[in-house]
This record gives C-alpha cells, structure tokens and sequence, in this order.
C-alpha cells in the first residue's frame, strides 16, 4: 500500500526561532515574527535595517497558523496608516514574546547563573570549603520542593511515638501550652524566615538578586551545613589612634557600655588574624571578617578614627576548593 501523502495547508508560515511582537488594538490583536535578538537592538536604535529584525514584513492575527491580518481589520484599527507603517507601529510598541524553548533555555541559563553565584558564595562552616554546584543545586531543589523552607531537623522527633506522647499528655492534662504572646511570636518568627520557591524569569527578578535571595534562605533553613564565606580585608590606622578609648554598646539590657581602645574594637571584628605589623605610622593588620561585619567595621573605621584609618577588601568571598 502506497505511503499517504499529507497536502500541508499552503498559507501555512513555519517559522523557527522565532520572537512574536503583538499589539493590541481595540478587541483584535496583531502580531510580527522577528528574530529573536534583534527587536531591542532595533528600539535601542543600534539597528536599522528591517531585513535584519523582521522574519516576514508582514502583519499577522496569528502567526503560528499562517493568518495574516485582513485590510479591514488593518484599516480599522489603525486608520490612515500603511501596512508597512503599522509593521513600524508594532515593532516600536508591541511587546514582545518568545516561545516555549526559548524561555525554556533562557531560564535554564539563569538557573545556572544563580547556582554559579550561590556556589561562591557559601561554604561549609567547619571546613571553610565549598560546595559543588550539584550540591548547592540539590539543596535548593529541597527547599523548592517542601514550599521554599526546609529545616535539616524539620519532622524529626515527631514520629507516631512522639505524637501518642503528646496526646496521653493532653489527655492527662499534664501538657504546658504556651502563651499566645510566645505562640505568635514563634509563629511571626517561623514565617518571617526568607524562602526559596525555584528561579523565575530574569526580566521578573534578575539573576544576582535571585542569588541572593536563594544564598537567604538555605542560611536560614540550612538543608545542608551552610555558611557565608568570609571576607578578607586590610585594616589600617596611625598608631597614635590605636589607644584613644571608645565605648562599645551593651550586648544584653541592663548591661554597662564595655570600653576599650580603637585597636580592640577593629580586632573585635576580626574572626582571624592572617597578619599584624606596624610600619612606620601605621599599625596594618589583615584577617577575614563576617559578611554581615563589614557594614559596622567601615563605619566604625569611618566615623570613630575620623578618616585615620580606613578597610580595604582584599577578598569578598574567601574559599578553599574541596580535593
């Protein structure tokens, strides 16, 4: 039996790697194929020449079925103006979509950013080393998977034993409950903690603040043993600054304010001291300081010493690479 021939519709347009233009005008709504890179080049006047930004010069109702737009429909929406002139129109004005294997691939590339960026961001707490990318990737996918919180200890304790205990106890009315007060404020506590819900489009939200969101929650809700990676710096301050007194706030109400000298202060932030010298003038000292230090010790070193000593970032993230 001979093979069946299929007649394709001949007013059918496939088109591939394509980005549609649409516009809407009234209650119909226009498209243009164009290439997928080029539309904003066009916008942004860097490129001029139709050939290059249109896949067909041409207005459509819908372009994946081949459906050009009719003169009445054309003619209606936008009175006075020339097909070419409406292409113009959609091009500068319409928005542009992509279609599902390129936003696919677009956000596969920012997935694979943020993990990058991530990666270099955090490190094992005792080691001091990094993770692979495989292993930041799968501890997001946790968090992702359980609604964007993921506790390494979440459930634990809490099997069917641990549940008849707590029932026999309130049945026995031996149970302590807690204030509300308590209870909301653990509540409040619980959903405050920053969450992870997986990658979204980086004209939503760009890849590196997404980074930093994701960097956010595994800290908080550490699905694997994770930490920010240290900052290496340069502290530098005339010696004559060194033993002026400062008052340091009181860690806990009711508390005094603790005095100390600069010097003190500066290496209070300091987790470890790689060096310590003093040359001429100047006492230098070189160490790794918490992320989250940073902000207090330059303003400190700012304000305090009055522009006599200053911190240099040598290292934003200090790593070590794992064998």
């Amino acid at each position: 039996m001979p093979a069946q021939q299929i007649n394709q519709p001949s007013n059918q347009i496939r088109l591939t790697n394509v980005s549609l233009v649409r516009l809407k005008k009234g209650k119909k709504r226009f498209e243009v194929p164009a290439y997928k890179n080029t539309v904003n080049s066009y916008r942004d006047g860097n490129e001029t020449d139709l050939d290059n930004v249109l896949q067909i010069n041409n207005v459509f109702l819908n372009v994946s079925k081949g459906a050009v737009a009719p003169n009445e429909d054309l003619k209606k929406s936008f009175p006075g103006m020339t097909r070419e002139e409406i292409v113009l129109e959609i091009l500068k004005k319409g928005e542009v979509q992509v279609g599902e294997k390129e936003r696919a691939q677009d956000l596969e590339r920012v997935h694979k950013e943020v993990i990058d960026i991530v990666a270099g961001k955090l490190v094992d707490p005792k080691s001091k080393r990094v993770y692979t990318t495989g292993m930041i990737e799968k501890a997001l996918d946790q968090l992702s998977s359980q609604g964007g919180h993921a506790g390494r200890h979440a459930g634990k304790g809490e099997g069917a034993e641990g549940s008849r205990s707590k029932s026999r106890e309130q049945s026995a009315g031996t149970s302590t409950p807690k204030a509300d007060g308590e209870a909301d404020g653990e509540a409040k506590a619980e959903k405050a903690k920053p969450v992870w819900t997986g990658v979204v489009d980086a004209k939503k939200r760009s890849a590196k603040a997404q980074a930093l969101d994701a960097t956010k929650a595994l800290i908080a809700h550490q699905p694997i043993p994770v930490a920010r990676a240290r900052m290496r710096l340069r502290i530098t301050c005339l010696n004559n600054i060194l033993k002026q007194s400062v008052k340091s706030a009181p860690k806990a109400e009711g508390e005094e304010a603790q005095t100390g000298t600069v010097k003190d202060k500066i290496l209070s932030f300091v987790e470890q001291v790689e060096s310590q010298d003093v040359m001429g003038e100047e006492w230098e000292v070189v160490g790794f300081v918490e992320p989250g230090s940073y902000k207090t010790l330059s303003e400190f070193v700012s304000t305090q010493t009055k522009g006599r000593a200053r911190a240099e970032v040598l290292d934003m993230a200090v790593t070590h690479e794992g064998d």
